[in-house]
């Protein structure tokens, strides 16, 4: 990761008691996300499986001090559509902090392996712009465990702060496959409505699943590997749904406002390779928009802004 804290390097634990029941950690400085991926890939390989806690952890993770490479920001950029620019995309605090949210998805208390686990939904609050050259504060909890038809999901929130005051959020909710403990809400089996008219198509190549692994610090082999692919149940790898998120945000920029919400439902994967239609409406302060297959209209993600 190109992003670097400032402060100390060795963690230590805040007192209990808080008013939400977690107990606060303060790390020195951003995880490395390559030995925490290795670390959950050793999990899964036989007889050094682990059981998984019943509960969301305890625990809040935080890091200080975290600066902006502008090199970083603009390969970022690039991989993802966005204009050259010193504002920060409202998806690029999502890869700033996501070292400390993956962090929390490695300790020994989650209650969904990292390794297969699928992005489902996302939503991101901007309270005010955000430039490269501020330092940021990160936050990150998990809550809502719940069941789901197909196994379990809960939301992984991570906040991020500039001198005390709040100005970014994003909740990241996780499918983790599996017997679902309560069946959770079962998928509307009906007929798919026809796509809205596509606005723009773009062809997604297999190395925006490397090119977006190498920015984003986010290594999950199903978007990079064609054998890690299969062994998690897809037929070959999938674009990440922050890099289509990021990637529809960044068709609509110029026209967002300065603070709002978009959230976004990830539906079927984008193949690598493949061909993807993009679509959006709006006034100007609010949006709806969604990316579909070009070849036959599946959904792949839909979308608002407010």
């Amino acid at each position: 990761m190109s992003a670097a804290s400032r402060s100390a390097a060795t963690p230590t634990a805040g007192a209990p008691g808080r008013p939400d029941g977690r107990v606060r950690v303060e790390l020195g400085r951003l995880p490395a996300p390559g030995a925490l991926y290795r670390r959950a890939l050793l999990g899964v390989l036989p007889g050094t499986g682990r059981r998984r806690g019943q509960d969301v952890p305890e625990v809040e993770l935080t890091v200080g001090g975290v600066t902006v490479d502008p090199g970083h920001l603009a390969d970022y950029d690039r991989v993802c559509g966005f204009r050259l620019a010193d504002r920060l995309p409202a998806t690029y605090l999502h890869v700033l902090g996501f070292p400390l949210a993956l962090r929390l998805m490695t300790v020994p208390e989650f209650p969904i392996p990292l390794t297969g686990v699928v992005h489902v939904a996302n939503r991101i609050t901007v309270h005010r712009p955000v430039d490269a050259g501020e330092t940021v504060d990160f936050r990150t909890y998990a809550e809502n465990l719940r069941p789901h038809e197909r196994g379990r999901q809960l939301d992984v929130v991570l906040v991020g702060s500039i001198a005390g005051e709040e100005v970014w959020r994003g909740v990241s909710t996780y499918l983790g496959k599996g017997r679902s403990a309560g069946g959770g809400p079962r998928r509307d089996r009906g007929d798919r409505p026809a796509p809205p008219a596509a606005s723009a198509q773009w062809r997604v190549t297999p190395r925006v699943g490397t090119d977006y692994a190498r920015v984003s610090g986010d290594h999950n082999p199903i978007h990079t590997s064609r054998l890690g692919a299969r062994l998690f149940g897809f037929p070959g790898p999938i674009a990440h749904g922050m890099w289509s998120k990021a990637r529809c945000l960044a068709a609509l920029e110029g026209r967002l406002p300065e603070a709002y919400t978009v959230d976004v439902a990830f539906k079927l994967p984008v193949p690598l390779p493949s061909t993807v239609a993009f679509s959006a409406g709006g006034t100007g302060t609010e949006w709806d928009f969604a990316l579909h297959s070009a070849r036959d209209g599946r959904p792949h993600l839909v979308g608002t802004i407010r």
